[in-house]
């Protein structure tokens, strides 16, 4: 009997030990998870063609290589090619402001990216967003009181990104609302947008030094 319990002993204390061996490993693998993969590259170990592509960012942008474009340095001319088309898509494409800035949010939304909607939930604010819009958009929830133009961008980016193409009733309707040139600027923000996700989620990108996560992952 006495070494039947020593034996029951050992295998329960082994469990245990089993048990402690998988929680370590799981908390590992969750600080693992929330590491920044591809951070701020040391400056002595950056090569000639990232040095270069550091400086033509600098001149273009007039501000260090930042959040999605540290992940993307890796690629030094990739980088470079992408904050081009992300000045003209940010900062000068044919859409009203606001609606631009809520077809990134609708994006940032779908990929769960929180360094995106950190810094778009801002400016969509800046640009005339209500902040139940916005809330709405975190929700995952269809916003009510969108403008005309709002709910035509709602309509088309939906359609895009679910059916990866677009019926001809909203086509219509959104050439009508902004021509040609802003129908193609918004499938600009929708692919560009979504390849920034990308690149932000396979970095897992970190915030800003004191601010927390605004989106909440949705069910799956």
């Amino acid at each position: 009997m006495k070494a039947v319990g020593s034996r029951q002993s050992a295998v329960g204390g082994g469990q245990w030990a089993a048990c402690g061996v998988l929680a370590v490993m799981v908390l590992c693998a969750g600080s693992a998870f929330a590491q920044d993969r591809l951070p701020p590259i040391a400056a002595d170990k950056l090569t000639e063609a990232q040095k270069k592509a550091a400086v033509e960012f600098q001149a273009e942008r007039k501000q260090d290589v930042f959040g999605p474009f540290v992940p993307l340095s890796r690629s030094p001319q990739l980088m470079i090619n992408a904050a081009r088309m992300g000045t003209y898509l940010r900062f000068g494409n044919s859409l009203p402001r606001d609606v631009s800035e809520f077809a990134i949010l609708l994006v940032s939304r779908r990929w769960t990216q929180q360094y995106e909607w950190y810094v778009h939930a801002a400016d969509g604010k800046t640009a005339g967003l209500s902040d139940a819009i916005i809330q709405a958009v975190a929700d995952g929830r269809r916003p009510e009181g969108m403008s005309e133009g709002m709910e035509i961008v709602y309509e088309f980016s939906n359609e895009l990104n679910d059916f990866h193409s677009v019926s001809d009733r909203t086509y219509a309707r959104m050439v009508a609302k902004y021509g040609e040139q802003g129908m193609m600027d918004l499938v600009g923000l929708n692919g560009y947008y979504s390849m920034i996700s990308m690149v932000l989620n396979v970095g897992r990108t970190s915030l800003p030094p004191g601010n927390t996560p605004a989106l909440k992952p949705f069910p799956k």
